[in-house]
């Protein structure tokens, strides 16, 4: 069995993904412009940050550079999006951040050409992997020792459902309202290799997995796990995979402070020689449905007894609960950024509300996020 190298790393440090849409801005619709977008800018590719593509040519998606601050990693993104704005504008495209777009069809969008690694995933995948009309945020945070990266793995499962409950922002496919907050997490879990890790142990043991998966084809490296939540051994991080794209850069530094205290947080734990608490995968897997399902409104399952709650009543207990935490990494403004999310809304809420204020008009609600991504949420 091949042994999987897990980069060095400083702790705690973050960096943030954030997979943004390119909107037609006169139909709403959108629009293949990444390709171009990419060639205008000409950026160096192997440097971070960078502007990259994504699997369709409606993406463009913005990579932060490792920061032990929330905040330098989101001044990243903030002037990456101005510079695809001196692009973009021009253009007439807008950008727009969200888990799915309103009323776009999956089958009109254009799979990114000349990347052997999405011409295999949609030959493999077919009809599924065509509709990963989706988008989000992924979070890296650095991990000093890879033997804490599975439990802290493990131990983060727990906090799956207020991630989600926060970020949700896809109530629309297809035109459709779906009834549910997140219909991204739904989507995205029906490759193959995606949805939930397995909880392991040692590091052997995920070693052991990938090469099971890779002789038997299913996987050419460990990159092609798509799990929700997943070690990332190039980088020595533990990403964040579960959250839908997030319309503002102020609700993406708080998600990302929200995930930097928790791993710190857990990361503490083992310093201390402490058991990390998990819950049983069925008690995960009913997490992640209750959450994608009645977002800010779900009722979550907190412990392996199954003691329950409402999830943003836990996470006003959990912002009190990291506070010193985010005070020593210097997040605090950041973290405490989730309480106006709880007081205003989630992006899914904003949404139905502007198509419930329109009549059901969907091209208002790409419009209010177009909006919400240039100005920031009123």
């Amino acid at each position: 069995m091949m042994g999987i190298e897990f980069a060095a790393s400083k702790r705690s440090t973050v960096g943030i993904e954030w997979e943004l849409a390119c909107i037609d801005h006169a139909s709403g619709e959108l629009t293949p412009a990444g390709p171009e977008v990419l060639a205008r800018l000409g950026d160096d590719q192997d440097r971070q940050p960078q502007v990259t593509g994504e699997l369709l040519t409606n993406t463009v998606e913005l990579v932060s550079a490792p920061h032990a601050r929330v905040g330098s990693a989101v001044d990243d993104l903030r002037r990456m999006v101005e510079r695809v704005r001196e692009v973009t504008d021009p253009l007439g495209v807008d950008l727009m951040c969200a888990g799915t777009h309103p009323f776009s069809q999956w089958f009109q969008q254009e799979v990114t050409p000349g990347k052997e690694r999405y011409a295999t995933l949609i030959d493999r995948t077919q009809w599924w992997g065509r509709q990963m009309m989706i988008w989000g945020v992924h979070m890296h945070v650095g991990i000093e020792d890879r033997r804490k990266a599975l439990p802290i793995i493990n131990g983060l499962l727990p906090y799956y459902p207020h991630f989600q409950a926060i970020s949700a922002s896809s109530p629309f496919w297809a035109g459709e309202a779906t009834g549910y907050a997140s219909s991204r997490t739904m989507l995205f879990q029906q490759l193959p290799t995606a949805g939930l890790p397995p909880q392991l142990g040692a590091w052997s043991e995920y070693e052991g997995l990938v090469a099971d998966l890779t002789h038997v084809g299913v996987i050419d490296d460990h990159s092609e796990l798509r799990w929700d939540l997943r070690p990332s051994p190039k980088w020595g991080t533990v990403e964040i995979r579960f959250c839908d794209g997030l319309s503002t850069t102020a609700e993406v530094a708080s998600v990302a402070a929200l995930a930097q205290c928790l791993v710190e947080e857990l990361s503490q734990k083992l310093d201390r020689g402490e058991e990390l608490p998990t819950l049983q995968p069925w008690y995960v897997r009913e997490n992640k449905w209750r959450a994608a399902r009645y977002g800010m409104d779900a009722i979550i399952i907190l412990d392996a007894e199954g003691n329950e709650t409402l999830v943003t009543d836990d996470l006003r207990t959990i912002l009190e609960r990291l506070t010193p935490i985010a005070d020593a990494l210097g997040c605090l403004e950041e973290l405490w950024g989730v309480e106006r999310i709880l007081d205003g809304g989630a992006s899914y809420q904003r949404q139905l509300a502007v198509a419930g204020d329109t009549g059901g008009s969907l091209k208002a609600v790409v419009a209010s996020l177009v909006t919400e991504l240039r100005e920031g949420v009123a």
